[in-house]
This record gives C-alpha cells, sequence and structure tokens, in this order.
C-alpha cells in the first residue's frame, strides 16, 4: 500500500527590511502548525529553488519599489523567483509590495497615482464579482502605499476603489495579491506612524490618531477575514497540476 507524503509545513515568509514582522498573517500560520522560513533578499538571504518542503510563500510589504529591479538585488531576485513560485503550484500570497511584484511578475505595471494621492490609514474596497468568492462584502482595510498596479489580462481583479482600482487579484489558480495590509497589528501600526511619520503628511493620508483609534473598530473584521482566507488559500496547492499554474488559467 502507499503511503501518502506528508504535506509540507513550512511557509517561506520574504521581509524586505532587517526588522520587519509577519504580523498578523505570520501568527495565524504559526498557529495552524506551520513553521515561519524568514528571508530577506535585501540583506542577502537566497530564495530557495526546491520549493517542495514549503507549503506556501507570503511576500509582504516594504519601502522600495517593485520598479527598483535596477538598483536592488533582492528586488530583481524575487521578480526572478515568483514566476518560479507560480508555476511550480505553490500558493502564492502577495501584500502590498509582494502584490505589486507579483504584479510586475505577471506581465502588469506598478506606478504612482496620476495626481500624487496615496492610501495611508483606513480605506474602503469593494468585491468584484469575481472576487466575491474571495471577500464577501466591502471590506475597511488597513493602507500604507504610494503606487499602484495595472493588471495584465492573465490576472483576476478580485477588489477595487476609485482611488487604486486594483486592490485584490488573482493570477493563475493560487497567486493572489492584496494592496492591503491584513497583517498589521496595533503595535505595528503605531511603529510605522512614527518611524515614517513624514508619509502621513502627504496628499490622501490619515493623520496618526485616525490610525491608532479606528483599530478597534475596523480590524476585528479584517482578521476573521485573513483568517478564513489562509485556509483556502493553503487549500489550493497545485502541484499535481503544474501547467494550469503556468498558465495562469483559473
Amino acid at each position: 500500500m502507499t503511503v501518502p507524503a506528508e504535506k509540507p509545513k513550512k511557509i517561506a515568509i520574504v521581509v524586505h527590511q532587517e526588522h520587519s514582522r509577519p504580523g498578523r498573517v505570520g501568527a495565524l500560520l504559526a498557529r495552524r502548525g506551520y513553521s515561519l522560513h524568514r528571508l530577506c533578499p535585501n540583506l542577502g538571504c537566497e530564495l530557495p529553488d526546491d520549493m517542495s518542503d514549503y507549503a506556501g510563500v507570503v511576500i509582504f510589504g516594504g519601502p522600495m519599489s517593485a520598479n527598483d529591479c535596477g538598483t536592488l538585488a533582492g528586488i530583481k531576485c524575487e521578480l526572478d523567483w515568483i514566476p518560479k513560485v507560480v508555476e511550480a503550484g505553490v500558493p502564492y500570497l502577495g501584500l502590498c509590495l509582494g502584490a505589486q511584484l507579483l504584479t510586475r511578475a505577471a506581465g502588469g505595471r506598478v506606478s504612482p497615482h496620476p495626481h500624487g494621492l496615496v492610501e495611508i490609514g483606513y480605506v474602503d474596497i469593494e468585491p468584484t464579482e469575481a472576487g466575491r468568492n474571495w471577500i464577501k462584502a466591502p471590506m475597511k482595510v488597513y493602507q500604507w502605499h504610494r503606487e499602484g498596479m495595472s493588471l495584465p489580462d492573465s490576472c483576476e481583479l478580485l477588489a477595487t476603489n476609485e482611488r487604486y482600482p486594483v486592490q485584490g487579484f488573482r493570477f493563475g489558480p493560487n497567486a493572489f495579491g492584496f494592496q492591503f495590509h491584513p497583517e498589521v497589528t496595533l503595535e505595528m501600526k503605531e511603529i510605522w506612524t512614527m518611524k515614517a511619520a513624514e508619509r502621513l503628511k502627504m496628499p490622501g493620508a490619515q493623520q496618526r490618531g485616525v490610525h491608532l483609534s479606528m483599530h478597534t473598530l475596523y480590524d476585528p473584521p479584517l482578521d476573521r477575514w485573513i483568517d478564513g482566507f489562509l485556509d483556502r488559500w493553503l487549500a489550493t496547492d497545485q502541484r499535481s497540476a503544474p501547467s494550469a499554474a503556468a498558465k495562469g488559467g483559473p
């Protein structure tokens, strides 16, 4: 009798700064029994060629741009690596910069808002018709970005708003990108709004008090959403059908 192979229990956590944290997403994955393999290509970490030990990949945000591949070796490394993850059928989740890197890897574009507006603070997003399978209703989400995405035809738009029309998308069966930050805890908000206080002066940004006072109102629904999403995302492992992931098909 053939014994089924055990499913991998390790998640690749890709961050962009020495002190970056996986926050709520990391805690929820650890609670499910996954070990987190923290990688930071910007600090010289090599990304794994063999993905057989990994149940998924999460790439988080950072202050750099997905267009910095000409000046930052770490960003170029990630852009070269992401198509290999997708082709291998490994579940991929990109948050903020991680979503923008997926966009570029899929053939899309990343650029600033045409009027220089940012999304820093709590922002409304709306699921598309296709996105209601993943996001049931409009949500207030936490944002911290100054660039947005233009998707290629191979990607399916899942969530949108007026200022930055691409808020969530899927590339193939199990690679997802979300412009917002479901991982950010109150402690992380306190640090971000202090260490990067100059960003709060940018057009469209909310003041520090809004970031902190609205946490108890808006984060519980976001917490419940990402908790449920992670189970469904991890269940999309396509390693038995890698060709579908490679083609970007549904």
